[in-house]
Order: C-alpha cells, then sequence, then structure tokens
C-alpha cells in the first residue's frame, strides 16, 4: 500500500491538544485507550474520493458551464422529467447513487440539532470562524487544495462569506424538508468539492503521493466532525451546556448531512463518543502546520479588517481584536502560537459573551426560554449572512 507522505504522528499542536489541552478530557470519555496504530485503517481514505459526484462534473458541469450545471443539478432535484433528455443520464447516475432521505433519517433528531445550532446565536458563528476553522489551518495536509485552487489569493472575507451562508441556510428549520434549502445547499457543496477536485487534478501539479487526493474522504470526515464535535466542545468553552438529546441531533443532522455530502454511512459517528475516536485518529496522524498553514490563519486574522462591514475602521479593527480574544479563548496560546496569531488585551471586551451565555443557561429550563433563545439565536445568525452578503460578497 502507498502511504501519502502526510501520513505521520502529529508532533506540534494536535499532540498538545490531545496530551494537554482539551482534547485530554474528552479522551476520558472513553473505555478503552486509544492505539495509534489503529489509523493505519484510515490510509486508504486519503485515496478515496466522491467518484459519482466527479463523474457528473465532468459529463455535465465541463461541458455546459459550472453555473448551468449547478443549475440544472437543482432543477433535476425538484423536476427531474423536466430535464432536457441531453443530460438525464448523467444526473440519473449521480442522483441514483444515494438517497435523498435515507429510512434512517430521524426528522426529530434532525429538528432538535439544527435548533442546538441556533440557540448559542452569534456565539455558533463565533465557534465556527475562531475554533473550528482558525483550528483547521494547523493540519498542513487539507488545506492544501485551498492554496491549488487559488482560495488564500481570494482571501478570507470570500470564504467565510461562503462558509457562514452555507452554515445557516442547512440549520435553518425545516431545511431538510420537501428538497430544501438544507438539501440544495449539500448538493452544491458537494458539486464545488467534485468541480474542485477534478479541476486540481486536471489542470495543477498536484501531487497525491504527498497529499493523497484532493478533497478526499478522510479530510471530508474531518471537515464533518469539525462541524459536529468541535463545535460541541467549541459551545461548551463559550458557557453553552447541551443536552444528550441536543448532542444526538447535532451528530445526526451531520450524519445526514456528511452522508449527501458523498461520505460512506459507516465512517460518520453517532455519538460523541465515536466521534472523538475519529478526530484522534485524523489529528494524530496529521504533518504540521506549514507556512501555507500560518498564510490561511493570517488572512482569516485579517478578515474583520478587510471586510466592508463594521463601516468604519474603527469598529473593524475592534472586531478583529474580539476574534483575536476568541482565538486564544478557544484553540489557546500554544496553538496561536504555532499559527502566528497574537495576543490581545482590548478584545478581553468579549468575555462579556460569555458570561451572556453562562447566565442564559442557568435559565434555559424557565418556561419558554428555550424556544425563545432558538428564535432569537436564529434570527441573529440570519442577520449576519445577510450582512455577509450584503458587504462582502463581490
Amino acid at each position: 500500500m502507498n502511504i501519502p507522505e502526510r501520513y505521520r504522528t502529529n508532533t506540534s499542536s494536535f499532540a498538545y491538544y490531545w496530551s494537554k489541552g482539551i482534547g485530554a478530557t474528552l479522551l476520558q470519555k472513553l473505555p478503552d485507550k486509544l492505539d495509534l496504530s489503529a489509523a493505519d485503517q484510515f490510509i486508504p481514505l486519503l485515496m478515496q474520493v466522491d467518484h459519482a459526484g466527479d463523474a457528473l462534473i465532468r459529463a455535465l458541469h465541463q461541458s455546459v458551464g459550472f453555473k448551468q450545471g449547478s443549475a440544472l443539478t437543482l432543477q433535476y432535484l425538484q423536476a427531474p422529467l423536466s430535464i432536457d433528455p441531453e443530460h438525464v443520464n448523467s444526473l440519473d447516475g449521480f442522483f441514483s447513487s444515494f438517497e435523498i432521505k435515507p429510512k434512517w433519517v430521524d426528522d426529530d433528531k434532525l429538528r432538535i440539532g439544527s435548533e442546538l445550532s441556533r440557540r448559542p446565536g452569534i456565539s455558533a458563528l463565533i465557534v465556527l470562524r475562531d475554533y473550528c476553522l482558525m483550528g483547521g489551518y494547523e493540519s498542513s495536509a487539507i488545506n492544501k487544495p485551498l492554496i491549488y485552487t487559488g482560495a488564500l489569493k481570494k482571501g478570507a472575507v470570500k470564504r467565510l462569506t461562503d462558509t457562514v451562508e452555507f452554515w445557516v441556510n442547512i440549520t435553518r428549520e425545516g431545511a431538510f424538508e420537501d428538497n430544501g434549502a438544507g438539501i440544495q445547499n449539500v448538493i452544491m457543496t458537494r458539486m464545488i468539492h467534485s468541480f474542485a477536485r477534478v479541476n486540481i487534478l486536471q489542470s495543477t501539479n498536484w501531487e497525491s503521493h504527498k497529499w493523497g487526493l484532493p478533497i478526499n474522504t478522510w479530510d471530508l470526515l474531518a471537515t464533518n466532525l469539525g462541524f459536529s464535535l468541535v463545535f460541541i466542545v467549541g459551545l461548551r468553552q463559550l458557557g453553552i451546556k447541551p443536552t444528550a438529546a441536543e448532542i444526538e441531533g447535532l451528530f445526526h443532522l451531520w450524519k445526514y448531512v456528511g452522508y449527501l455530502i458523498g461520505i460512506p454511512i459507516a465512517l460518520l459517528p453517532d455519538t460523541e463518543e465515536q466521534a472523538i475516536e475519529a478526530l484522534y485518529y485524523w489529528t494524530m496522524t496529521q504533518a504540521d502546520g506549514d507556512e501555507d498553514s500560518k498564510s490561511l490563519a493570517k488572512s482569516l486574522m485579517e478578515e474583520p479588517y478587510l471586510a466592508s462591514y463594521p463601516p468604519y475602521k474603527i469598529g473593524r479593527l475592534l472586531m478583529k481584536e474580539i476574534h483575536l480574544y476568541y482565538n486564544q479563548y478557544l484553540l489557546g496560546p500554544y496553538s496561536c502560537k504555532i499559527l502566528g496569531l497574537r495576543n490581545t488585551w482590548l478584545g478581553r471586551i468579549a468575555h462579556l459573551n460569555i458570561l451572556k451565555n453562562k447566565d442564559n443557561e442557568k435559565k434555559i429550563n424557565q418556561p419558554g426560554k428555550r424556544d425563545l433563545l432558538v428564535k432569537k439565536g436564529g434570527d441573529a445568525q440570519a442577520k449576519v449572512k445577510e450582512i455577509y452578503l450584503k458587504y462582502n460578497n463581490h
């Protein structure tokens, strides 16, 4: 078996995370000590990709263009009989490779998981940005497709706008009913992954012997774990205390999303314990961060100032300091030093939000309180999405 060079025991931030950071506490939830050699079973996933999605890109999108190909894909999702016969076979092939709504999907769990996503309000977006996204840059390998597609040159503003729009759309009430916005956004993201991968392999000097295939199955699983397990860990750090039912619901939500996006269902966790094990094996076999990691981290650090909102320079500078505070608070000084993220005193004003979260959690069982937080939190997130789209998506 050919093993990509990226597969090695991590010696920097991830190793610290599991030995001296929050990861050490997570490992205590497991009944047995993990053996890192068990990660070897996942090596083939570095060379495994979404063949059904890639085939659709080559047959449809590369012939009619990505924009029209994507429009036809969503049109097929809503009304397959309306598709021009010229394109039916390729779309039939793609959509026959999976079920839009498998029988195992539990609507109640999806609802609870999406409600957990909304009730922290802005704090949920902070965790996604300053913990999940920034922390992901600590792996040099998973970020290489961003470099090869020119995402670094496009800047963090565009990528963050796209991420916020995707996440907000799929966590709204009823997003996965009747081929709704949730399903459409996940299928579109799957198309973007395949389009990027096909073009990287066709048009660049991508070195699979070093990195595995771009946007491979194991890296997709790691991203899924970022939106589920790492998200939960971040919420807890910011004073949110998800219930057992909410945690189960969130993992079910991301199991469904992961399935739709092309991850084999057997890899997707149902429980926090399963997710901890999966994240441990992936992170602990990642090559340490490199200069690209630092460049991506710097780009995200500068994003608040380079964005078009708030409209005044002083407001954007304050936002930058606030996000730097959350980086330090969530990732810890060890990881921040590796990524080149400095400390901040001004940004400590953000701690008031953590105190507010803790106060809300004390009142969560009061009549109507949880429903109110879900409503207010969802509205606040939707407003942030609108701001990003209005001021930054140009």
